[in-house]
């Protein structure tokens, strides 16, 4: 008898009120790295009905309109209607951001200082990240994510074109996937629930959304006769984003990475520069995980780092391929550990991050992505792993 389980992922629009707050710290952060590749950023941001308030700690040489960039961030995200409490030109903006400080920049900087026992670069806080990758879709991620992602973008490509006019920002969706045998083989449930203009009937909206986002976007050997499509489920979704709801910004960290599939550290990702491990060890979890995957070295692989604040070296790396593996998991590991360095300065370096990319992570997950500037997806070093490992 097969193993059969379902398992769900959501995802969020950008127009989501965290996700407004993720938006506005990496537009941030993008415009300091922009002029000042070497800015220490950790931006949050507090989004509701229509105010913004902006705190953290940055340090730059960069200079700009804060305000500017903020209102840039939601006007292209759409909240320019007449009736949108929250309007790009007329949110009341509150600038709580300091400096980094300087007990942090010396742990981090490259230079000697006192109780820091190296001149390295170190971590800029504790903690522990994981990357994931499984060969389940051809992005080696997660079905159920990966799905959900689908019908988010679908939504956002499809409001901002102009052509449906009552579609709003604020949109969410979810898919539960059936596996059998670890395999998915079916899509059970699909939800979505997206803001609308009043004007517009329920049955419109349920219409339109099976027909042209679900079952346009969604594998058509997934779907089945037992499928349920729950669309707008409460019946009405007039009033939404900061509106109707808070936001802030790294409460969507499942929806940033597997969905729940693979595991999470805890840090968020948004608004800080890659000098924080949070950010940059998770990326080069996924790129080393991925290339584990890509190399056939197993059809899930799971790698966890931990870290010290100030101390460059990882105090642990751990590897699970949750018994998929085609070579000793072991074996994996020391040709991980001979093919990558997981010192934060090596981290940025390898995968080139000081650079103004981070609003093309924002939305629809940092991982899956297809896009030259998004290095950590690359499987440039699956051939050296798999030499390695085999050897």
């Amino acid at each position: 008898m097969s193993n059969q389980v379902i398992f769900s992922s959501e995802s969020v629009g950008e127009g989501h009120p965290d996700k407004v707050s993720d938006t506005i710290s990496d537009a941030i952060l993008d415009a300091c790295l922009s002029q000042d590749k070497h800015s220490r950023v950790a931006c949050e941001t507090l989004v509701k009905s229509n105010c913004v308030v902006v705190a953290g700690e940055i340090t730059t040489e960069a200079r700009f309109d804060y305000n500017a960039i903020i209102r840039q961030a939601i006007r292209e995200i759409g909240y320019v209607n007449d009736d949108d409490i929250f309007h790009a030109d007329r949110v009341f903006i509150t600038n709580l951001l300091t400096t980094q400080s300087p007990d942090i920049q010396q742990g981090v900087d490259a230079r000697k200082a006192k109780g820091k026992k190296t001149s390295e670069q170190g971590a800029g806080d504790q903690g522990l990240m994981f990357g994931y990758a499984c060969d389940e879709t051809p992005e080696l991620m997660p079905a159920p994510v990966m799905f959900a992602h689908r019908l988010g973008r679908a939504l956002t490509r499809i409001r901002k074109s102009g052509r449906v006019k009552w579609l709003r920002p604020d949109a969410k969706s979810q898919v539960s996937v059936v596996y059998e045998d670890g395999r998915p083989v079916a899509i059970s449930n699909v939800v979505i629930s997206t803001q609308h203009t009043p004007d517009v009937s329920h049955e419109e909206i349920e219409k339109f959304l099976i027909a042209k986002v679900i079952r346009a976007e969604l594998p058509k050997a997934l779907l089945t006769g037992k499928t349920e499509f729950l669309i707008n489920p409460t019946g009405r979704f007039v009033v939404g984003g900061p509106q109707g709801d808070s936001g802030l910004t790294g409460r969507k960290i499942i929806v940033d990475t597997y969905g729940g599939m693979g595991r999470h550290g805890g840090g968020a990702f948004s608004g800080k520069d890659p000098s924080k491990v949070d950010r940059s060890a998770a990326y080069m979890g996924r790129y080393v995980a991925k290339n584990v995957v890509a190399a056939g070295l197993a059809r899930r692989c799971e790698v966890q780092f931990a870290y010290a604040i100030g101390h460059p070296l990882p105090v642990s790396v751990s590897v699970d391929t949750f018994g998929t593996h085609t070579v000793p998991e072991e074996k994996i590991r020391k040709a991980i550990l001979k093919t990558f360095s997981f010192k934060p300065a090596d981290i940025i370096s390898q995968l080139n991050l000081l650079r103004p990319i981070y609003s093309k992570t924002t939305n629809y997950g940092h991982f899956g992505k297809s896009d030259a500037d998004i290095t950590w997806e690359a499987t440039d070093k699956a051939r050296e792993l798999a030499r390695l490992a085999k050897a």
